[in-house]
């Protein structure tokens, strides 16, 4: 059954289905309502919670970061002044200090009595840089907080978070009354709680519980609420939903027939007839070796030609290429050109790669290890020099069938790269799970990396990250010249962007990479020149010296 009439079958069904279903079924439907919007209100409360705790942690791990590379770090009466101008420059810092190994104050900025006391855990050799425990002291249901950074002296910069940053409380009226939440660190430790309601000793079926996780620290927050609490949103609906239940049904059938039949079959037979006419054609992304200024590949992008020459950008019709299915038949398309446009190219740099976007529905069946084989086993584009690239942003279904899938490829000698790195659904679970060779950092960090502290960290996070796992970096969106600069430090030696090229046809693309290469082995001839006349010159002083 095509897409459109298996649409507009289950619009009908569902019709049919709001139609017949007597009244208690509306009650059950609008309670299922108001317990899923409750969920979503109080997932929303614990990510306000982390989201406040990941930034006063960030930040306050930077500003400690800050402080050591200024070598501000002991307790000289040099440093102190130091310390008291960064507490009143920063709000959320409460106080600012120095701990032994052993955990116990050494100084504390403002002054007070040490007392001995022990507010770290001791360090030890393999312990981590970063360092949050929770003291006391606390403020309207929030513990003040305790960050250290390890200056590897046997000694640790400390700064306590004032809890008035954390305490607060978030979400609708009608939940707040009832709900219960709590933020904890690491092994169940609580640095915050607001609200009365306890869920211990109640049946599980008549509470509602969420939990959110921090994907950057040992943090979650738990928020618990009564399932009644939500069925206040209800009320009024249920009587008008009673009255209302045949006259919806007859709209939804209504709307359902002339949005899911006819403008849908309309849309979908032009993109079929754009697919058989061969109107989607890639376009080209230089990737760009930023230390010797040569090509190291490209991107393959793909863009709508219409008939009229307009170029459509794939954010205007990719979504509804994935949902409909058609994106198989495209990307086996964009696959078979680009072996025919940029092939004869490959072929006379067998380092360039050829990087191939590829969408979570391509991992649920091996239909793309056997189009791969199809279009370049008898390429000039060798298997080695194919990267295909899976994203961040949309979850994987099967996480096992997706692993095999890449480890196949992986064995015919194509590279598995992971897009948008940090800003979707896998995270670490993608890099420990998948085996991906290479991660690419995505444009919303490169765009702030020479004016944020936050970025830049994370920045070098996932290089030094890479480092370890052995695998390659590639920086995306590069627009500046600081940003070149700013990424080579961090020791990031490839990138994209429109710095070097926007994307561009294969003609335009192979004249930049042969442009780009010709400059190359120009400024090598240069060099060799240059570098052979300073041997004949220090051979001819040589010379000299001897007669």
């Amino acid at each position: 059954m095509s897409f459109r009439y298996f649409g507009f079958a289950k619009t009908v069904l569902i019709a049919l289905v709001l139609a017949t279903t007597p009244l208690f079924a509306i009650n059950i439907i609008l309670n299922q309502y108001a317990e899923s919007r409750a969920v979503s209100e109080m997932e929303a409360m614990g990510q306000v919670s982390i989201r406040r705790a990941e930034e006063a942690i960030t930040t306050t791990v930077s500003f400690l970061q800050r402080l050591d590379r200024d070598d501000v770090e002991t307790c000289d009466a040099a440093d102190r002044i130091i310390y008291e101008q960064q507490i009143i420059d920063h709000g959320m810092i409460d106080a600012i200090g120095l701990v032994d190994a052993a955990g116990q104050r050494m100084c504390i900025i403002p002054d007070r009595e040490l007392a001995a006391e022990v507010v770290l855990p001791p360090l030890r050799p393999d312990g981590p840089l970063v360092g949050i425990g929770m003291l006391e002291r606390s403020y309207l249901g929030a513990r003040a907080a305790v960050v250290s950074w390890d200056l590897k002296n046997e000694t640790r910069l400390f700064a306590e978070i004032t809890p008035a940053v954390i305490a607060m409380d978030p979400g609708p009226e009608y939940l707040r009354s009832y709900r219960r939440t709590e933020l904890r660190l690491g092994d169940n430790l609580l640095w915050y709680q607001v609200g009365g309601y306890n869920s211990e000793g109640n049946d599980p079926s008549e509470m509602l519980s969420v939990e959110v996780a921090s994907e950057l620290y040992p943090l979650i927050a738990i928020v618990n609420a009564p399932a009644s609490a939500a069925l206040q949103v209800v009320q009024q609906l249920k009587v008008i939903a009673a009255a209302a239940c045949a006259a919806i049904a007859v709209l939804f059938v209504a709307i359902g027939i002339w949005y899911s039949w006819r403008p849908e079959s309309e849309a979908n037979d032009e993109f079929v007839a754009a697919i058989r006419n061969g109107e989607f054609i890639p376009y080209y992304q230089p990737v760009m070796d930023i230390e010797t200024k040569r090509v190291r590949g490209c991107e393959v992008l793909m863009r709508w030609r219409r008939p009229n020459g307009m170029i459509v950008s794939p954010g205007q019709f990719m979504a509804y290429a994935e949902a409909n299915g058609h994106i198989f038949d495209m990307t086996r398309h964009m696959m078979r050109v680009a072996s025919d446009e940029v092939g004869a190219l490959y072929g006379e740099h067998p380092d360039f790669k050829l990087s191939i976007n590829l969408f979570a529905g391509h991992f649920l069946d091996r239909e793309i290890v056997a189009d791969i084989k199809n279009t370049f086993e008898n390429s000039e584009i060798s298997y080695q020099q194919i990267v295909v690239e899976v994203t961040e942003r949309y979850p994987l279904e099967d996480m096992e069938l997706a692993r095999k899938i890449m480890a196949e490829l992986q064995a015919l000698g194509v590279r598995i790269a992971l897009d948008d790195v940090g800003t979707g659904h896998g995270g670490m679970a993608y890099l420990q799970k998948l085996g991906v060779d290479i991660i690419k950092i995505d444009k919303m960090f490169i765009d702030s990396i020479s004016s944020d502290d936050n970025s830049t960290t994370i920045v070098d996070s996932m290089v030094e990250l890479a480092d370890n796992l052995g695998m390659g970096i590639i920086a995306e969106g590069v627009e500046e010249e600081e940003q070149i600069d700013r990424l080579m430090e961090l020791g990031v030696t490839a990138a994209q962007g429109y710095y070097f090229a926007r994307p561009m046809p294969a003609k335009e693309f192979i004249e930049f990479a042969e442009r780009v290469e010709d400059e190359a082995r120009e400024r090598a001839r240069i060099a060799a020149e240059a570098a052979a006349a300073e041997q004949a010159a220090a051979e001819a002083s040589m010379e000299d010296e001897a007669a």
